[in-house]
């Protein structure tokens, strides 16, 4: 199935809602002056969800698996992913954002100071980009975050696997190891921010 098969009239609003998205990001990425050093964005990306993945949600919740159902009740159909140097980006980032005349957040997961049993951080806002009215999740992470999430997708997601226990400890432990490294690198940077230039 297409998108427009399954989204119809309503694709170009999720498409001018995902690019939109995208252009709050870079203008929140340059915003800071050319010093890499001073962005909070290293990248971001985007996507429209696929109609088979958006089937399966909807199912997997109990909703029609209709068009309407899966704009009016799931808040993903557009996703945006921002990708943070430092956690204290991430923050800021969700400042900049809440700000934003153009959306309206409506639902805050602080995964970062409330991580997932799995290991899994992240901040996560469910919003309505106010232009087309489209439902749309953000996800802002640090590199490291992003890095364990991709692998973790890859590695067991909607897998059936005989040791699942023992993968989920070994994924929570690698989760907590990098969240560690993660800490280390935000204390590295103030510690320059105040002996140096930054």
């Amino acid at each position: 199935m297409t998108f427009e098969e399954f989204y119809g009239r309503d694709f170009i609003k999720l498409e001018t809602t995902r690019t939109a998205l995208e252009a709050i990001a870079d203008a929140l990425k340059t915003a800071h002056g050319t010093q890499e050093d001073l962005q909070p964005i290293v990248y971001s990306c985007s996507r429209i969800k696929q109609p088979d993945s958006m089937l399966r949600k909807l199912r997997s919740r109990g909703l029609p698996a209709t068009r309407e159902a899966a704009l009016g009740s799931v808040y993903d159909a557009v996703g945006l992913r921002i990708i943070c140097s430092f956690a204290s980006d991430v923050y800021h980032v969700v400042s900049q954002l809440e700000r934003d005349p153009r959306i309206t957040v409506l639902v805050k997961k602080d995964y970062l100071a409330f991580p997932k049993p799995n290991g899994y951080r992240s901040m996560h806002l469910c919003i309505r980009y106010l232009e087309t009215g489209v439902l749309a999740e953000i996800q802002i992470r640090t590199i490291a975050m992003d890095f364990w999430a991709t692998l973790e997708h890859q590695l067991k997601y909607k897998k059936t696997v005989s040791d699942d226990a023992l993968i989920r400890r070994e994924l929570k432990r690698c989760a907590d190891e990098i969240a560690s490294a993660d800490l280390s690198m935000q204390t590295i940077r103030e510690i320059l921010k105040e002996n140096c230039c930054f």
